[in-house]
């Protein structure tokens, strides 16, 4: 069981170190993360994650996710180029699992992330 008090304050809580991005194809992105909670079966898991400015790959084929933005900007793009959704704080943004594509942050971003795979039957 996780305390509900670890949700209080997102926009404040500790991510850890910076490390490169390794999808990013622009040169000195870096990103960071505190997962908060996962599930016994590891199908879900929930947490903060932060990047700097710049352009990244994202392959979703493995666990769907939903994203909240704390803060920043960035548009994302489906893996065939259609499809652009700019997004901010306060944005929910929701991609399912199989999704693919492209992240471009503007502004360094903070988000909370839940991600959920589908048990395989």
């Amino acid at each position: 069981m996780i305390d509900l008090k670890t949700y209080q304050s997102l926009a404040t809580q500790p991510v850890g170190a910076f490390a490169p991005k390794p999808t990013s194809l622009t040169p000195g992105q870096e990103e960071a993360s505190a997962q908060l909670w996962a599930s016994a079966d590891g199908h879900t898991k929930i947490g903060v994650w932060e990047c700097t400015p710049g352009h990244f790959t994202a392959d979703r084929t493995a666990m769907g996710e939903y994203c909240h933005i704390i803060s920043g900007r960035a548009s994302v793009t489906n893996a065939d180029g259609q499809g652009t959704r700019d997004i901010g704080p306060g944005d929910l943004l929701v991609l399912p699992q199989g999704w693919t594509g492209e992240w471009v942050i503007h502004e360094h971003m903070r988000k909370l992330y839940i991600l959920s795979a589908s048990p395989t039957l």
